[in-house]
């Protein structure tokens, strides 16, 4: 393709993506690709990646054009907006790619020239943009993010606009850590440990996996480092009970799995059996022969009461805004609406509070979102203890070295909970707690006999935690 028509292709791109706002981008892009077979792959590449910048920056991009008084807001403003302000064109080049040629885009009309003409020779930031509109969020996201960050919200959030790595993890079902590094290289990719998950490798430069051997014979799946240190934390041995309470497409469920070595039971649950569904080629993939897949439904209610109690461990990776996935998803901060939080508040508590009976005294719940707000977070967890006296946080510093082979960042030391960032962490954006449930109160005995007539005397009752070890 010509420089004019990949222009073209990303306009035409980025108003598929904003037409269908109530789908993934990655989806829609999918899907635009597939409709277009004749864009090769060095194009798909270069019209994704430069589609995906755009939405990164695309607060700054719209303040440009409402700064110019541009008469329009679709693709072809922001692409021709991102040209000048990021790739530094000037008007002549710009009118050379609008030229309204072969699979380039029309010419500029007068309205559109006079708008960028005054764009010409400046860079995108500018020193009267807001902080929120510098850092590409929407307004009312920006005080959730100052009380998540502090002062560092700034940088924290600058960080989540970098492209993220490729993150791996090792299945240890078949496959060691050294071995399926070995087996990626056959393939020319290039890997290195990772700092904290200790069964994962990071590619060392962006390709894609999915179709070598190594990813297709399940010594590998694709798998954020902050997902996989989550899934740690459960601490999933050989022989428990584990609930994977809101498992989606499997990819904690499979790390668990092969923790146990397929031995025990994790039972995969969700509201959207379709979910479920798609989870039995990876695991079938992955070797993981002791999973269970429930639907949270109707059919399953009485079967879910009867589990009261039954699990060593329950994972809630719940539902949440996705704050903390936007390198990967840069469109969910122009899609996410007010709206979208105050429903998702009261489901999160409601998950928690079903969660919470199937774990057994001694048994631990880990409650996870990969979200970065403070209200989907440690606010759904000191609201669950006001709710739940039954358990108590066991902070996140207490177990990791007991379930990871590596040494926590220095920043969490003596933390509650785990909270990771692509900042500090390289990361995508995590919460994770993880609590105990009390062990229950035991009959303190008479330490004296009474007689028949008077009752013995009251004694204080000693609450044991009886907190298992890793929970």
């Amino acid at each position: 393709m010509t420089p004019g028509a990949r222009v073209a292709a990303t306009i035409e791109l980025l108003d598929e993506i904003v037409s269908r706002s109530e789908r993934p981008a990655d989806l829609v892009a999918n899907a635009f690709f597939r409709a277009r077979r004749f864009i090769g792959g060095g194009d798909r590449r270069a019209v994704s990646e430069r589609a995906w910048g755009i939405l990164r920056r695309y607060g700054q991009l719209t303040w440009w054009l409402d700064r110019t008084r541009h008469p329009d807001r679709g693709g072809r403003a922001i692409v021709a907006a991102d040209l000048m302000l990021v790739e530094g064109m000037g008007m002549r080049d710009l009118e050379a790619i609008f030229d309204g040629g072969r699979y380039r885009p029309s010419m500029l009309d007068e309205a559109e020239y006079r708008a960028l003409r005054q764009m010409e020779g400046h860079s995108l930031p500018h020193p009267e943009q807001p902080d929120w509109v510098r850092l590409n969020v929407q307004e009312w996201v920006a005080p959730h993010l100052k009380e998540a960050y502090g002062d560092a919200w700034g940088r924290e959030i600058a960080a989540l606009e970098t492209p993220p790595p490729v993150d791996l993890r090792v299945n240890r079902l078949k496959a060691s850590v050294e071995e399926a590094r070995e087996a990626l290289a056959r393939e020319g990719i290039d890997t290195e440990p990772m700092r904290y998950a200790a069964n994962g490798l990071r590619l060392r430069k962006r390709l894609s996996v999915v179709a070598g051997d190594a990813f297709q014979n399940g010594l590998v799946e694709i798998q954020d480092e902050g997902s996989q240190l989550v899934a740690a934390l459960v601490d999933a041995k050989p022989g428990m009970q584990i609930a994977d309470y809101c498992a989606g497409a499997g990819g904690k469920t499979l790390a668990m799995a092969a923790g146990m070595n397929n031995k025990g039971r994790v039972v995969a649950m969700d509201v959207l059996e379709t979910r479920l569904d798609r989870s039995a080629q990876r695991l079938r993939r992955a070797g993981a022969h002791n999973v269970e897949r429930r639907a949270i439904d109707a059919d399953n209610r009485k079967w879910l009461k009867r589990q009261g109690g039954a699990f060593d461990r329950v994972l809630v990776d719940a539902p949440c805004t996705g704050t903390g996935t936007w390198r990967r998803n840069p469109d969910g901060r122009w899609t996410l609406q007010p709206k979208d939080l105050e429903e998702l508040l009261p489901k999160q508590a409601a998950i928690l509070d079903a969660a919470a009976r199937l774990v057994k005294p001694g048994g631990g719940l880990i409650y996870a979102t990969c979200s970065v707000l403070p209200a989907e977070n440690e606010h759904q967890i000191d609201a669950f203890l006001e709710r739940h006296s039954d358990f108590e946080v066991v902070p996140v510093t207490a177990i990791w070295r007991d379930v990871l082979s590596t040494e926590p960042p220095g920043d969490l030391e003596g933390a509650r909970f785990l909270r990771l960032s692509p900042l500090k962490h390289g990361t995508d954006g995590f919460f994770a707690a993880t609590l105990v449930r009390k062990e229950p109160v035991k009959e303190a005995a008479s330490q004296e006999a009474t007689s028949e007539n008077e009752p013995p005397p009251e004694e204080p009752i000693q609450q044991a935690t009886g907190v298992e070890e890793g929970a």
